[in-house]
């Protein structure tokens, strides 16, 4: 509600909601203020797994010191302990943090795209912090993987999505001048020897008819990819391994190549609406575009509770 908000984490399976408090040291219209701070985002929550279940939640506030800054402040809420802390932590260079109202939540990992510059409107950075295996005081920021080698022939801005555990990256290349086009796919890795690293995991060149734009990785599924073809006025579900797709009509009800059942509508005017933003040119500005595949959790599981 307008001027007394609250905090809920739930169940959607259950139909279970635990109302968060608010930390102690912040008033009602402090936390208004906040809100009205374009800098400040409230809605982060990474989850603590074990063996498919949610043994706990963690609550994350974010605060830029400034539109342009090193540093962020997290107000972290814990399931475990009911308990408030606050945490200050830097990155290793000034970040424009005109994306900080949408994160990417991963393996207890936040994500969030950052600019380094005015020279692009586009996100060129991620940042990610992890709130349950000791983050530290520094905040990694992991360059795009397509800066400097594609950055001529991508074709639309970048964003973030996920698939089968892994934070991915994924955009459409034009090559050559035959009209072939290449859709890359990488997804965000750590190893022993590199921490935070894109591995490239597909590579295919598409040449057809249907122009199209990605949307988001099928969220079980690292094979499918979901585009939307602005001209065929539908959802593209292409199959990276075999290469075979199928259209997906507003309104008809079907199974698709996945086994998911598809409904959707509204969906034609909202992709004309965004797509000119979406084109990878100067002159449309920055986007703000994060496609949420949300999945209902595959537990049937309550909430977590506090620790006793």
């Amino acid at each position: 509600m307008e001027g007394a908000p609250m905090y809920h984490v739930g169940n959607p399976l259950l139909q279970q909601w635990v109302r968060i408090p608010f930390p102690p040291h912040l008033f009602v219209y402090d936390l208004v203020r906040l809100q009205g701070n374009r800098y400040f985002n409230d809605n982060g929550l990474v989850t603590k797994m074990e063996k498919g279940i949610a043994v706990g939640y963690t609550v994350v506030w974010t605060l830029a010191s400034g539109g342009v800054s090193k540093e962020l402040t997290f107000l972290i809420y814990s399931s475990e302990t009911g308990l408030w802390i606050t945490k200050k932590v830097s990155c290793r260079r000034s970040l424009i943090w005109s994306r900080l109202a949408h994160s990417v939540p991963l393996n207890g990992i936040l994500h969030w795209l950052a600019t380094i510059d005015n020279s692009s409107l586009d996100a060129n950075y991620v940042v990610a912090y992890d709130f349950y295996n000791g983050g530290g005081d520094v905040c990694p920021i992991i360059p795009f993987p397509d800066i400097q080698q594609f950055q001529e022939t991508r074709r639309f801005k970048r964003t973030l999505t996920t698939s089968a555990g892994f934070v991915v990256y994924c955009n459409i290349y034009s090559d050559n001048n035959g009209g072939e086009r290449a859709i890359r796919v990488w997804r965000l890795v750590s190893t022993n020897e590199n921490l935070n690293s894109w591995q490239l995991s597909w590579k295919v060149n598409t040449k057809g008819d249907v122009d199209y734009f990605p949307v988001v990785m099928h969220p079980i599924n690292f094979d499918v990819i979901y585009l939307w073809s602005w001209n065929k006025n539908a959802l593209v579900l292409f199959n990276l391994r075999t290469q075979k797709y199928s259209l997906r009509r507003e309104a008809k009800k079907s199974k698709s190549m996945d086994g998911c059942i598809l409904t959707f509508s509204n969906c034609k005017e909202y992709m004309d609406l965004i797509y000119p933003s979406f084109v990878n040119s100067m002159l449309h500005g920055s986007h703000y575009l994060f496609f949420s595949q949300y999945v209902l959790p595959r537990w049937l599981n309550p909430l977590p509770r506090l620790s006793s």
